[in-house]
């Protein structure tokens, strides 16, 4: 890979944004080489938990614009198909069937900002600043607006995108965007225990069964949403999993996940 490194520690996969010479922008390359990381730590049975990180001073500066230039004079389909793999990527790491934690360190801008917008979980450090700023550019905010819309709603997503504000960690904790705040010297520890209590704690089958539900009940009435969840719970109890997790608890026994 060229602009990304993987690395492995206790069933915990990182996937580290590495072209910080260009604050991490994003370009095609580098997306296909995402796409291709996550669908591998997907596949990898060693991984439990990932979580994104970035070397350099920013965690991502959203699309690279020299870049962006060079599109201008491509055709709709092609700009279409250029737009269809970020898509792809946002829609990899929001399905994804493990749980994906965003570590920013440094600011996360426009695309970016989709990135950790599209993670499960969300720990960032005191100074770094989060916004959606193509309005300021003559862009959109398009496909992280669906991801935003569902993560915190209309009314803060339309301050959010419209306005092109930067926001800091506290603000973006407040908004429902970032879950945890850690001082930088601390926040690789406290990931790293977080994704252990993950992988230690509970079953991989229950977070990816979670995870999907959370992600297809959303655009349902409350009557089909009420028999997708007890269809989902029935299929549960079927799993080894649920099997295995009950036997440990009526056997006062410790669940080794």
């Amino acid at each position: 890979m060229k602009f990304v490194k993987f690395e492995l520690k206790d069933r915990v996969g990182y996937v580290i944004l590495n072209r910080p010479e260009k604050r991490n922008a994003l370009n095609a390359e580098f997306v296909e080489e995402l796409k291709t990381t996550f669908r591998n730590a997907e596949k990898d049975t060693s991984v439990k938990v990932i979580v994104i990180k970035a070397n350099g001073d920013a965690f991502c500066a959203g699309a690279d614009l020299g870049y962006l230039k060079t599109l201008q004079t491509n055709s709709y389909e092609e700009n279409l198909a250029d737009s269809t793999a970020l898509m792809e990527l946002f829609q990899l790491i929001y399905s994804l069937k493990k749980v994906v934690i965003a570590q920013v360190e440094g600011h996360a801008i426009a695309g970016g900002c989709g990135l950790a917008t599209v993670c499960d979980f969300v720990f960032a450090v005191p100074e770094v600043k989060f916004g959606y700023t193509e309005v300021k550019i003559g862009f959109i905010p398009a496909i992280v607006s669906l991801f935003l819309l569902r993560k915190i709603g209309e009314a803060k997503s339309k301050e959010l995108l419209l306005s092109g504000h930067l926001i800091d960690s506290s603000v973006a904790h407040k908004f429902g965007l970032v879950n945890y705040i850690s001082p930088l010297v601390e926040i690789d520890e406290k990931v790293f225990i977080f994704a252990q209590k993950l992988c230690l704690e509970n079953s991989s089958q229950s977070m990816e069964m979670t995870k999907k539900l959370i992600s297809n009940a959303q655009h349902l009435s409350i009557s089909d949403g009420l028999k997708l969840a007890a269809a989902e719970n029935a299929k549960a109890r079927e799993t080894e999993d649920c099997k295995k997790g009950i036997a440990a608890f009526l056997n006062k026994e410790k669940i080794k996940w």
